[in-house]
């Protein structure tokens, strides 16, 4: 890879991260947010949610949620409906 190539994929990644710190969440306002089992749920879930997103003005990942227990609840259920690594052990 020459010098001119390397200095433009660096610019291009620096720009890319410039305009992701810019980025904002909606505000928190949620009463009983989604907890372990909703994120297990969520997490099983996920590639049809994939799909729906792309049609639908649908989130994969629930905001605001419970915080911890719900992500390891979501990644227990996508480890567990996407194989979780054994579909590639032998």
């Amino acid at each position: 890879m020459n010098t001119s190539l390397r200095i433009a994929v660096a610019h291009a990644m620096a720009a890319m991260l410039l305009l992701a710190s810019c980025a904002t969440q909606p505000p928190v306002t949620a009463v009983d947010p989604p907890g372990f089992f909703s994120g297990l749920l969520h997490g099983f879930l996920v590639l049809f949610s994939l799909i729906g997103s792309v049609f639908m003005d649908h989130r994969i990942y629930a905001f605001p949620n419970s915080g911890w227990w719900y992500d390891l609840g979501f990644f227990l259920g996508a480890s567990a409906f996407l194989g979780g690594g054994a579909a590639t052990a032998k």
